[in-house]
């Protein structure tokens, strides 16, 4: 590796991408139905797509301030009553959006990584 690749941290650039991207799949998630924080955890560590609590909580904060998710309490059988998350009809209009955004962006990227494959031979 040379002396300037050598100082580039590709784990702060997938990290950045990771956060800026964390909102689709979260609505993804919440939009399919209503789903209590640590299922949300579960679903996205079974994705690949780690995630701690500390990054989660304050990204349903905003989007609850964004208004596109709800939240109601649920009894537990288990324990305390549980806030479950839910998609309002904003947050399926931006889910909407976002996934049309994805599409094209994904097609975008790998249209690019199959030109880099080709130049690579």
């Amino acid at each position: 590796m040379s002396e300037e690749t050598s100082t580039y941290r590709v784990e702060n650039t997938e990290s950045q991408m990771r956060k800026g991207f964390l909102e689709f799949p979260v609505l993804l998630i919440i939009g399919s139905k209503s789903t209590y924080a640590p299922d949300i955890l579960k679903q996205l560590k079974t994705a690949n797509l780690l995630v701690v609590e500390g990054t989660l909580y304050p990204l349903l904060s905003r989007l609850k301030r964004a208004g596109l998710v709800a939240y109601t309490w649920e009894e537990s059988k288990t324990g305390p009553p549980r806030k479950m998350y839910s998609i309002t009809k904003s947050g399926q209009e931006v889910l909407s959006k976002l996934e049309s955004s994805w599409e094209s962006l994904n097609s975008s990227v790998n249209s690019l990584i199959k030109k880099y494959e080709v130049g690579k031979k």
